[in-house]
């Protein structure tokens, strides 16, 4: 039983509200502020219990005349034994519109990055909107992450400052194009934290670190807010594209949307077994982005991704620094390549993004390469959805991967060689960057090519010949050298796919 006691005004009921995910408990009130000024404060102390809904909601009776709300909390952190989960408590809020999924109402999220937060007509915390304070029922939205056996009890203090509201900002957004060089190869980073969530660099410096590591795009992807689409304008550029989106971090896995329209915002709160995903997939959709399911062997709890690949534009295989996961989802995602070619399906491309946070995180490893029609929005998501693309570790890796055969043909990455099933097909690999990597080639039948190690320049050139009927697809991966073992290296970049054969 989730229990609360509103200081100054007694123990409140808890009540269910439409699905078992979600609880509200009794509303915090404040006096009518037709003749105050100053200030005026409530706390609320409760206790959740292990297995607590994903989401309990405090109501605040806000009254006409408020000029600002902040909301500070604490929750206990009682000792746990090894291997059990101890207390997290994520926060968030929504005005007086409510709390219905789809987020009219939302007002902004800081899960357990912040211990406090304001809002107010010209300003806010990170990760909340600015906005008029209107009169009417609010809820601070807490999310129990994890909870400890002994429970996990929190206090809630909730300011009010009366008076005249300051004046309402006006939004500020990106260019959705940025100067390019025509149809090119295009690098970006589309996974990124700045402290409008749970990262701790600003916009000015990821631009800036991204500038550095030879970036064309990147993506602006907070934890559940779309906070800080208003506050990237400075920092972009015509050397760097800026599109707007949002890691939308459910409990079964996290999703990017990548390059939607300015202010969209996407809602979090449901489960796999909630069949709720579609429906927010063809929302970032309709607001102009792509659906890109991130880390989804990440071991990390509630990120791995439960929700299946049926809606998804692309998919986020490399993720940050080479790990053992992305080692697994690099091999489940060519076992959907494999499936697609056997149930003559559309495929989905792989992408890679650093995730990065803070110091040490490193902007742009990996990132994505695309060749693209021009440096703008559109073509940039024209190119991740067509799978013209690869992924490499760093800027200094470039790679050229065709494949030609029968009379003239010609594909590169992403694309389809046309060829009878047995005409002779010649896979080339252009490299530059790669120092003692191993080239690979990966093909439906698995590796069926593995080259000696490049120079110490890092340039070379492989060439494998095979027919349709024995690759259905070739994709190219470049390995770092291993010391011992019969495992393969950490991955230096590896590309998307080319086809092979009549359709």
């Amino acid at each position: 039983m989730c229990e609360d006691d509103h200081t100054g005004i007694g123990r409140r009921a808890v009540f269910l509200t439409g699905a078992a995910a979600a609880l509200t408990l009794g509303s915090v009130s404040f006096a009518a502020a037709a003749d105050r000024d100053g200030r005026e404060t409530r706390t609320v102390r409760g206790t959740l219990p292990p297995g607590a809904p994903d989401f309990v909601y405090v109501p605040v009776d806000v009254p006409a005349g408020v000029r600002e709300i902040k909301v500070a909390y604490t929750y206990d952190r009682p000792a746990v034994p090894a291997g059990t989960a101890g207390n997290a408590l994520d926060i968030g809020i929504f005005d007086e519109r409510g709390t219905d999924l789809g987020g009219q109402g939302f007002r902004g999220w800081s899960g357990g990055a912040r211990t406090e937060f304001f809002l107010r007509a010209d300003d806010a915390t990170p990760g909340y909107l600015p906005g008029p304070v209107r009169e009417g029922t609010w809820h601070i939205a807490l999310g129990p992450y994890t909870v400890a056996p002994q429970g996990l009890s929190y206090e809630i203090t909730v300011t009010l400052t009366y008076g005249e509201p300051g004046e309402a900002l006006r939004p500020v957004y990106p260019p959705e194009r940025a100067k390019g060089r025509g149809r090119a190869w295009y690098r970006g980073d589309c996974h990124l934290h700045s402290w409008y969530s749970d990262g701790r660099r600003t916009p000015a410096e990821i631009a800036a670190l991204a500038r550095a590591a030879g970036l064309d795009f990147i993506n602006s992807s907070e934890h559940n807010t779309h906070s800080a689409h208003a506050h990237w304008a400075d920092a972009a550029g015509d050397d760097l594209l800026v599109l707007l989106g949002e890691e939308v971090t459910t409990r079964n896995g996290h999703v990017v949307a990548l390059g939607t329209d300015p202010g969209t915002f996407v809602d979090w709160r449901y489960r796999a077994r909630d069949n709720r995903f579609g429906r927010f997939a063809r929302q970032i959709r309709r607001a102009g982005g792509l659906v890109v399911p991130a880390h989804p062997h990440a071991t990390c709890i509630g990120c791995n991704w439960k929700f299946g690949f049926g809606e998804a534009d692309a998919v986020e295989v490399w993720n940050g620094p080479w790990t053992p996961d992305d080692e697994v989802a690099l091999a489940d995602w060519d076992g959907m390549l494999v499936a697609s070619v056997r149930e003559g399906r559309d495929w989905i491309p792989a992408m890679g993004s650093s995730d990065a946070h803070r110091d040490p995180d490193v902007v742009g490893r990996p990132q994505t390469v695309v060749l693209a029609d021009d440096l703008t929005r559109r073509a940039i998501q024209d190119g991740i959805r067509a799978g013209r693309s690869y992924i490499a570790e760093s800027a200094a890796v470039n790679l050229d991967f065709t494949a030609s055969g029968g009379r003239g043909g010609h594909a590169g990455i992403g694309g389809r060689l046309e060829v009878d099933r047995d005409t002779p097909v010649t896979v080339r690999l252009s490299v530059t960057g790669a120092p003692r990597c191993t080239v690979r080639f990966v093909t439906d039948q698995g590796v069926l090519h593995t080259s000696a190690p490049l120079p110490v320049s890092g340039v070379g050139t492989v060439e494998w010949r095979t027919t349709a009927s024995y690759a259905a697809y070739v994709r190219a991966e470049l390995r770092h050298e291993t010391a011992v073992g019969p495992l393969p290296g950490a991955l230096a970049a590896f590309t998307n796919p080319i086809f092979l054969g009549r359709r």
